[in-house]
């Protein structure tokens, strides 16, 4: 049985005129994820998932896959200039992005506009709720998966690698549900808000 407030977000994404940036000036509620109890498997295939050292550069089997991997890196560097002015801090952002998205499982236009709506690509954001980074990570990870070291979340590939496990965590959760698993990575699971305001932002990202 569809729930109400899915099925409203449903009926809304078919009919809805999306205004460019108009869910900018809605604030976003980031950093709300709830501390669940993980079976020691779970645990520690996360705390694997997390662990490993800083991403290689990308090596591509052919031309065609090497050329679109520069156009989407080009094409996302000129969109994100005006939150980050600096050329080579743009590009190792996207170079990381690009890496842990595909390494989870994930398309990297939704890890931007996640980040986007969480933490406005702010490295050094924190929530009221006390999370962290680009992608909002709540410090109880760091002590569930991680080192215990919350101040590591604000580790640009630490943050992207936590933020990209657990939303392919609760992917898995949900079985693909994106509608949900995104709603339990903002702590509001069954409600619109969140999800719409991710998935509208995610529009901004795909590559034309």
């Amino acid at each position: 049985m569809i729930q109400p407030a899915r099925r409203a977000w449903s009926a809304w994404l078919a009919t809805a005129v999306i205004v460019p940036g108009l869910l900018l000036s809605r604030p976003a509620e980031a950093g709300k994820q709830a501390e669940e109890p993980l079976a020691d498997a779970v645990r520690g295939a996360l705390s694997a998932a997390i662990a490993s050292a800083a991403p290689p550069r990308p090596v591509f089997d052919q031309l065609d896959e090497r050329l679109a991997y520069l156009r989407w890196l080009g094409a996302m560097s000129e969109r994100l200039k005006r939150r980050k002015s600096e050329a080579h801090t743009r590009i190792e952002f996207l170079e990381t992005l690009w890496y842990e998205s595909k390494r989870a499982g994930l398309e990297p236009a939704l890890v931007l506009a996640l980040i986007q709506v969480e933490s406005g690509f702010r490295k050094y954001a924190i929530s009221t709720a006390g999370a962290r980074g680009y992608m909002q990570v709540m410090p109880f990870w760091a002590r569930l998966i991680g080192d215990g070291e919350p101040a590591r979340l604000f580790h640009m590939q630490t943050n992207l690698r936590f933020g990209c496990v657990i939303l392919r965590h609760y992917l898995d959760i949900e079985r693909g549900d994106l509608f949900l698993a995104l709603g339990r990575y903002n702590g509001s699971r069954g409600k619109a808000p969140y999800p719409d305001a991710v998935l509208s932002n995610r529009r901004q990202w795909l590559l034309a």
